[in-house]
């Protein structure tokens, strides 16, 4: 948390963070139809880490 904490861009947009303790249900599984409703893109740098999630638009859902 604290290297989130530190982050900063050259416009100067300052990153917040705080520690989610909440309780999350292990094990769900996303379907095959589920994860075609999504779109992920990585970013440039380390993409494993670093991605943006969007709804596909509707029009790519329809034809699959």
């Amino acid at each position: 948390m604290e290297l989130i904490a530190a982050t900063t861009t050259k416009t100067g947009l300052r990153v917040e963070s705080a520690l989610d303790t909440r309780i999350y249900e292990k094990g769900i599984k996303v379907t095959d139809a589920e994860m075609k409703t999504i779109h992920i893109t990585g970013d440039a740098f380390h993409p494993e880490w670093n991605y943006t999630i969007r709804p596909r638009p509707s029009h790519e859902i329809r034809s699959g």
